[in-house]
């Protein structure tokens, strides 16, 4: 990680001192394309108005790059809806130029000839992009190349610290007398005592000990304890035995499965686990009922604030630590997620001025030089300039608010830039929420570990979607989760997974992964 760091730090040195002409073409290229007028930029958006043709976020990027940046409204419902209208989109040959990719869908793509192979065009349109990702980076993406050719087809993210953990709330174990869980029984009498106690003191039994979302996500610290893999739901692959190997078929998630499945039954988890949406999750989270929950810490601050504008609480979250479950000392971690997942990948198209547009906005993500400016936002919709010249941001209003479609937070980042970013949002009024956020941030960061698998290309995959999708894990996890089916159904699991199409996977995986460390 510190080598990742270091990289990082340099280059907002190195981009201070050196600013770049963002907006101009090579000059021995100038006459070998016309930049559009407008390009499309599509990734998450939370809520937000979209950015449109001439509107402000529109001519912000138009200012710094010479041409326009759209992002209609695509609903992200934690990435599922995403994919969903961004499929019917390609399949109707309507795609954005730039997109976010998620859940393994840049192969299919590769292979459905959907996208732009980016090989000969990084260095010379998206130097900085170049220069940040880094050679071993992309040594690991050509390896990744579906098509064997080791080519580049998407731009990863660059990020090198622990974003995801699981947040307690730390006035409600003060409310109750509690102390911080340590261990596995400790933790279920946390639990137990949040169902019962009236921790948030409205006088209804309305507490949610802990929960996720539907498809057994979201919850993923219930499942570390046992050392499991897992990333927002999503098992991953790691060393079991001294071999990789899928998590949801070891051992160690017929045991977690069967904990989840106590847990479920004695009420401390919502029992609208397995249909709750991003929105309905959130929502309860927010309406001060949760009392453990599974995300970024650096958002603590957003949640805080709207449990306070909810219900007059402060809301104080803090860090669970890595458990280990019992039976599994030394086993507990939080997942880590390194450089090299894929972010962006640009359109198919053999016109030169739509790549080179496309490569220039895909760099001012990675481009130090324009951090400041790029987290500002535009003025008078994210920040306003103050008499004596100091910027101030625009407290957060979707209602008015269009999305920043190119954000260097979402695709460079470490603990450090995390930290400075929550200070810049930080005022009088919500200091004591952002302080939690930066506390947390920085608390996380010794639980993290990067599993033997991490970056593992969905090419293994291939033709077994089933398997991709979890459909097999989901319902069966589900069930067992829910009490529908005793835990020895998982042997089922075991046993069909490998039949239907998973043996075949953990050869590729093995083989990539002996590949990998030879």
């Amino acid at each position: 990680m510190k080598k990742s760091l270091s990289r990082i730090m340099a280059a907002m040195l190195v981009a201070m001192l050196f600013a770049t002409s963002f907006a101009a073409a090579p000059k021995a290229l100038a006459e070998d394309y016309v930049l559009p007028e407008y390009i499309e930029f599509q990734r998450d958006n939370p809520g937000y108005l979209p950015a449109e043709k001439d509107g402000v976020v529109y001519n912000f990027y138009k200012d710094i790059l010479g041409f326009g940046v759209i992002m209609p409204y695509i609903e992200w419902n934690g990435g599922t809806t995403y994919t969903e209208q961004l499929n019917l989109r390609i399949a109707a040959g309507d795609a954005p130029d730039v997109y976010a990719v998620v859940n393994g869908m840049e192969n299919q793509l590769i292979n459905d000839g959907s996208i732009l192979d980016l090989t000969d065009y990084l260095q010379e349109y998206a130097p900085h992009c170049w220069e940040m990702v880094g050679e071993d980076v992309w040594n690991i993406i050509r390896k990744s190349d579906p098509t064997g050719q080791d080519r580049i087809w998407y731009v990863p993210k660059v990020f090198d610290y622990q974003r995801h953990g699981a947040m307690i709330r730390q006035d409600w174990l003060d409310a109750l007398n509690l102390k911080m869980p340590t261990t596995q029984d400790e933790l279920v009498e946390v639990l137990r005592a949040f169902k019962t106690g009236d921790p948030n003191g409205n006088g209804v039994a309305d507490e949610i000990p802990t929960g996720g979302r539907e498809e057994a996500r979201w919850m993923d610290f219930l499942f570390y304890e046992y050392g499991i893999a897992m990333f927002e739901g999503y098992p991953g692959w790691d060393l079991y035995d001294g071999q990789l190997t899928y998590s949801a078929v070891t051992p160690n998630m017929r045991d977690a499965l069967q904990w989840l499945s106590k847990l479920y039954a004695e009420g401390l988890i919502d029992p609208e686990t397995l249909f709750n949406d991003k929105t309905s999750w959130d929502g309860k989270v927010s309406a001060d009922r949760v009392g453990i929950f599974y995300h970024l810490p650096q958002t603590d601050y957003v949640r805080a604030l709207n449990v306070y504008n909810a219900t007059g609480h402060k809301a104080q979250f803090a860090i669970l630590p890595a458990i280990d479950a019992n039976g599994y000392e030394g086993c507990g971690f939080y997942q880590a997620v390194q450089s090299g997942d894929p972010q962006y990948v640009v359109n198919y198209t053999t016109d030169k001025g739509r790549i080179v547009a496309s490569l220039k906005a895909i760099d001012l993500a990675y481009n130090m030089d324009y951090y400041m400016t790029i987290r500002l936002g535009p003025e008078g919709m994210y920040h306003k300039v103050l008499p004596d010249g100091t910027k101030e941001y625009i407290p957060e209003d979707k209602l008015s608010q269009e999305r920043m479609p190119i954000s260097v937070y979402d695709t460079v980042s470490n603990a450090e830039i995390v930290c400075n970013m929550l200070e810049e949002v930080k005022s009088e009024d919500n200091a004591w929420a952002v302080d939690n956020s930066i506390r947390n941030v920085k608390e996380i960061q010794q639980y993290g570990r990067v599993i033997a698998g991490n970056n593992i290309p969905s090419t293994i995959y291939e033709d077994y979607e089933d398997i991709s999708s979890r459909k097999l894990y989901v319902e069966y996890a589900s069930k067992i989760i829910a009490g529908e089916w005793p835990i020895e159904k998982f042997d089922e699991f075991v046993d069909k997974w490998y039949k239907t199409g998973g043996t075949e996977v953990t050869e590729r995986a093995r083989a990539w992964y002996a590949n990998l460390t030879k």
